[in-house]
């Protein structure tokens, strides 16, 4: 703040200019600092969002694919749930089969 102040009052010397004048000069300054501060702050922002965008289109794209394996599994499951079920009645019906077959057998005897 020193600074702009001398700058403005060595600007200011050998002129005529007020003191409101120079006053005026370091508060366009000021501004002039503060919307290049504001202006910076808003690029990292918005930089910062962009990067967050991306890392959340990426997760949302990895649960995709996780919920899409989920599903696959899933069915695999319920596949191989239907052929063992499958396979338990065949083999009580071979069973019973079997049975009826002995129980002739032994009465044939």
């Amino acid at each position: 703040m020193l600074a702009r102040l001398s700058e403005a009052l060595s600007r200011g010397a050998g002129t005529s200019r007020s003191a409101r004048d120079i006053e005026s000069d370091c508060q366009d300054m000021t501004a002039q600092e503060d919307i290049a501060s504001v202006a910076g702050q808003l690029a990292t922002l918005t930089h910062t969002v962009e990067e967050m965008a991306t890392q959340l289109k990426a997760m949302r794209e990895q649960a995709d694919s996780q919920q899409k394996r989920a599903d696959t599994q899933q069915e695999r499951t319920e596949t191989q749930q239907e052929r063992i079920d499958l396979a338990a009645r065949e083999l009580a019906e071979v069973s019973d089969r079997l049975q009826a077959a002995a129980t002739a057998l032994r009465a044939s005897i």
